[in-house]
């Protein structure tokens, strides 16, 4: 068995029991027009761009209160700590908000946080986003793209770190981890549906589970 050196994990609906968008959404009263567009046929990188509208004049610091609200998932932080201790390199990659990914980062201990970045102006939200996946061409048509390309991501932390790609894992849930999850050499679907279980080598519903294999 290969000796795994990296984590790299997803965030809504893997390390927290809740996606922030969502309760963001329910709290701020636009879950009506959050979900005529996750609906809506355009590309998902289309979608992170109209979502970002939603947001706009909004304090970012009354949505980190909201979204340090978010019930982490049962063993997170047991799971983590343990592979710091035995200095598994650990990371987040989401297709949300920079600004709370760097907060769930900085109090789970975890190295490295990748997400989308939302423009601001004195912590007031603009409505405007950066996307991570900067890369969008013309050569993906006919194919769904993401606001972040989380295989390009553990491409990129395996690189930094010489680390072969088949001795990364890589956790998640939804359709944008599949390509983290088909080439790391461990990919775990956590609590995800059918469509998603497909793509991995392992499915669970148990955190602890990624020990088994450090």
């Amino acid at each position: 068995m290969a000796e795994f050196k990296l984590v790299l994990f997803d965030m809504d609906g893997t390390l927290l029991k809740g996606r922030a968008i969502f309760i963001f959404a329910e709290k701020k009263g636009f879950k009506e027009d959050l979900l005529r567009v996750i609906n809506s046929n355009i590309q998902p990188y289309e979608k992170t761009i109209e979502i970002a509208k939603f947001l706009k004049d909004m304090d970012s610091r009354e949505l980190l209160e909201i979204f340090r609200s978010i019930p982490l998932q049962e063993d997170v932080e047991k799971v983590v700590k343990k592979l710091k201790k035995k200095n598994v390199i650990t990371a987040i990659a989401t297709d949300g908000y920079q600004f709370v990914a760097d907060d769930l980062r900085k109090r789970l201990g975890i190295d490295y946080a990748f997400a989308n970045t939302l423009i601001m102006e004195k912590g007031i939200i603009t409505g405007e986003v950066m996307l991570h996946n900067m890369g969008l061409t013309e050569d993906f048509i006919g194919h769904e793209v993401y606001s972040i390309c989380k295989s390009c991501v553990l491409e990129q932390l395996c690189s930094e770190f010489d680390i072969p790609e088949d001795e990364a894992i890589s956790v998640g849930d939804g359709m944008v981890d599949i390509c983290m999850l088909e080439r790391a050499g461990l990919g775990i679907a956590f609590n995800a549906p059918d469509i998603v279980q497909k793509h991995a080598d392992v499915v669970t519903d148990n955190m602890k589970v990624i020990l088994k294999y450090i």
